[in-house]
C-alpha cells in the first residue's frame, strides 16, 4: 500500500471517530476547582492533659484535696488574627477529709466539669479574648458530705455560667495577662492579673516562675454558709496572691511532663473561708499535643 492511500485511510478513520464521539474539548478550555494549600485540620491544634494536685484552690478559695484531673484544649485558627477555642476539664477528689460534728473526720465529695469556648483576636500589640464557661459541680460548689451539700447559699450552687474578657501581652521575656469574669449565677465578678517568665535551662527542660493575684466583687464571699454557719467575710476584696514555680520537661517533640509547686496566700476576702490561711501545695501534669 502506497503512502497516499495510507494517509487517506487514516483521515477517513479519524473523521468517523469524530462523528461518533463528538468534537473533543480542547485541553486549554478544561477548568477545575482551585486546590487549597492546606486543609482546616492541618491548622487545628489540640492538647490533651492529665494530672494530680495535692490541693485545689479555685481563684484563691480552697475546695478540696488530692485531685486527679484531665483536660482537652482545641485551637482552630479562623484567620491570621482570629482563633476559636474549645476546652473541657474534669476533676474529682481521691480523698478529702473535713471535721465532722463528732470531733472526727468526714469524707468530702467533690467533682467538677468545665466546658468553655473562646474567641481570641491578635491586635499585634495585645491579644484579646472573649470566653464563655459553664461549670458543673456534681456535689455542689463547696462539695457534699453524706449526700448533702456541705454549704448553703453561694456554696450550694451546682451549675454556673460565666463570661470573661482577657488580655495577654509579651514584654521581653515576660508574659503578662489579665482577665475580668462575670458569674451570672451568683451575680459576682472576679478580676485577675498575672505574669510568668519561662527560662530555658537545657534543650529539654525549662523553669517557669509565675505569680497571680485576684480581686472578688460579691464573688463567693459573704454568701457562703459552711456546715450551717454563716461565714464572716467581706463582700468584696482581694482574694489571694499565688506565686508558683513549674518545670516543664520535654519527653518527646509533642509530650511534656510538668511538676510544680505553689504557695497560696489568702487575702482579705478569703481569710474567713479557707481551711489554711496560707500554704504550700503542688502537683504534676502530663500533656500531649497533636
Amino acid at each position: 500500500m502506497n503512502h497516499s492511500l495510507t494517509l487517506a485511510l487514516l483521515l477517513a478513520a479519524s473523521a468517523g471517530l469524530t462523528a461518533i464521539a463528538g468534537t473533543p474539548v480542547a485541553p486549554a478550555a478544561v477548568t477545575s476547582a482551585p486546590v487549597a494549600d492546606a486543609s482546616l485540620l492541618d491548622t487545628v491544634g489540640a492538647t490533651l492533659e492529665a494530672g494530680y494536685d495535692s490541693r485545689y484552690y479555685h481563684r484563691g478559695l480552697w475546695l478540696s484535696d488530692n485531685m486527679t484531673w484531665a483536660g482537652l484544649n482545641v485551637q482552630v485558627p479562623l484567620s491570621e488574627k482570629f482563633t476559636l477555642g474549645f476546652s473541657a476539664f474534669y476533676t474529682s477528689t481521691v480523698q478529702t477529709l473535713i471535721p465532722d460534728n463528732a470531733g472526727g473526720d468526714a469524707e468530702l465529695n467533690f467533682a467538677e466539669l468545665d466546658l468553655s469556648t473562646s474567641l481570641t483576636y491578635d491586635f499585634g500589640f495585645v491579644k484579646a479574648g472573649l470566653v464563655y464557661t459553664h461549670y458543673e459541680y456534681f456535689d455542689t460548689f463547696i462539695g457534699s458530705t453524706g449526700g448533702a451539700s456541705w454549704g448553703d447559699g453561694e456554696g450550694a450552687v451546682r451549675g454556673v455560667n460565666e463570661v470573661g474578657l482577657t488580655l495577654a501581652k509579651t514584654v521581653g521575656p515576660v508574659n503578662l495577662y489579665t482577665g475580668f469574669y462575670y458569674d451570672f449565677t451568683i451575680g459576682g465578678s472576679y478580676f485577675e492579673v498575672g505574669a510568668d517568665m519561662p527560662y530555658k535551662v537545657t534543650s529539654w527542660m525549662s523553669v517557669v516562675p509565675a505569680i497571680k493575684m485576684g480581686y472578688g466583687l460579691d464573688y463567693y464571699t459573704n454568701g457562703m454558709i459552711l456546715a450551717g454557719d454563716p461565714v464572716s467575710a467581706p463582700s468584696s476584696g482581694f482574694t489571694h496572691i499565688l506565686p508558683s514555680l513549674s518545670v516543664p520537661i520535654k519527653l518527646t517533640p509533642t509530650a511534656f511532663f510538668t511538676p510544680y509547686i505553689a504557695y497560696n496566700i489568702s487575702l482579705g476576702a478569703r481569710h474567713g473561708l479557707n481551711t489554711q490561711d496560707s500554704e504550700i501545695f503542688g502537683g504534676v501534669k502530663l500533656s500531649v499535643s497533636f
